[in-house]
């Protein structure tokens, strides 16, 4: 564990929580971790469940911080950081924000360079997110690593060469639960209208669709291949898959996730205006 890495947050919402969850205690003491918020419930449900110290506002307890995580909404950005100036010496700044890129963040914290943009999911919030992640120049070797570390506490973390390479990791994994879900739905609604009950409906659906992720995570053969070994010519998983094709599934959910990721970057052109 180490102890020492002096952790603030600012922003004590859903996300914050579950990294404060997966590092207190583990990758450095409770102490060690501060926490701003306006919201003086949230303050007091994360003293009270970690033991982190906590503030309402942001002041110089930021200056002795190895790492500031930046978990306000991307709305709020803009001037959350404006207060951040005063206080930043060399620390390493990791932003979970969607749709904020680090050359906005860099220029209004006047040309501050030690940032890593990161995108998470929701899974992170029960500890099997995945994180993607891309550092600027200004990171050290050490920031980098802490960094990973950081966000390791609620999954998995993937590295890209390049900052635009977020907006298709927002598409892909960023929105991507939403599209599980979605599928989940349709596959819920198709079992009721079956003849299923709701409940055997559900259970079906979300059991298929861990079961099927797991397989997928373990097996050493593509998904492709999977997919066809389950896949008899003139079976009812063709017949599934047969509708799917002609009603041109596949290419919608690749039509799809190229929106997410246009939006994606229409977002952070539209939030880094000054």
């Amino acid at each position: 564990m180490q102890n020492n890495l002096k952790i603030s947050f600012i922003g004590g919402g859903n996300m914050a929580a579950a990294l404060i969850g997966g590092l207190a205690g583990k990758l450095t003491a409770a102490a060690n971790i501060h926490v701003v918020d306006i919201n003086a419930d949230s303050l007091a449900k994360l003293q009270q469940q970690f033991r982190v110290r906590t503030s309402s506002e942001i002041d110089a307890t930021l200056a002795a911080s190895d790492v500031i995580v930046l978990a306000v909404k991307p709305q709020q950005m803009k001037g959350v950081v404006a207060q951040l100036v005063p206080h930043i010496t060399g620390q390493l700044v990791l932003s979970i924000a969607a749709g904020i890129r680090a050359v906005d963040l860099s220029r209004w914290l006047k040309g501050h360079n030690a940032i890593v943009r990161t995108m998470p999911n929701t899974p992170a919030l029960i500890g099997k997110g995945i994180t993607g992640m891309v550092a600027t120049e200004g990171v050290s070797v050490e920031q980098r690593a802490a960094a990973d570390a950081i966000m390791r506490a609620v999954g998995e973390t993937v590295w890209l060469d390049d900052e635009k390479l977020i907006d298709p990791v927002t598409a892909v994994s960023g929105s991507g639960p939403a599209y599980v879900f979605y599928f989940i739905e349709a596959m819920q609604q198709a079992a009721q209208e079956m003849g299923l009950t709701e409940e055997q409906g559900n259970a079906l659906a979300i059991s298929t669709f861990v079961g099927a992720a797991h397989l997928a995570e373990q097996s050493a053969d593509p998904v492709g291949v999977l997919r066809e070994r389950v896949t008899s010519k003139g079976g009812t998983t063709y017949a599934a898959l047969t509708s799917m094709e002609a009603s041109g599934v596949k290419q919608s959910i690749i039509n799809a996730m190229k929106a997410a990721a246009a939006r994606g970057q229409a977002l952070g052109e539209e939030f880094g205006q000054d």
